[in-house]
């Protein structure tokens, strides 16, 4: 199964998203064509209501610690309530940061 399928379907089970995005950021970082590594993810759940942000990236990076142990290198996250979700008028704009490794700079 694919990296990203798996990160999709243990989220919507755990969290039951109201949103979800999933994008693969690998291409852009020093890893082999097709990698599944680097990844963007931005989810809004009623589960993550009543937490603070950083409990909310807890319990996300929870739902992926086998992934993360192994086959995520890198991963960036956006966790929203559906109340700030509806106040940001259902946009998010969330940039990763720039690669600042692998051979790309050595």
């Amino acid at each position: 199964m694919r990296v990203q399928t798996q990160i999709e379907s243990k989220l919507r089970a755990a969290l039951e998203p109201l949103h979800l995005e999933i994008e693969n950021e690998s291409h852009m970082h020093s890893v082999p064509h097709g990698s599944e590594s680097h990844f963007k993810i931005i989810i809004v759940s009623d589960r993550f209501t009543g937490r603070s942000l950083i409990e909310q990236q807890r319990i996300v990076n929870g739902i992926l610690a086998e992934e993360l142990a192994g086959q995520i290198h890198a991963l960036t996250m956006k966790t929203l309530t559906p109340e700030r979700f509806a106040a940001l008028g259902g946009k998010v704009e969330q940039v990763s940061p720039p690669c600042h490794g692998g051979s790309k700079h050595g």
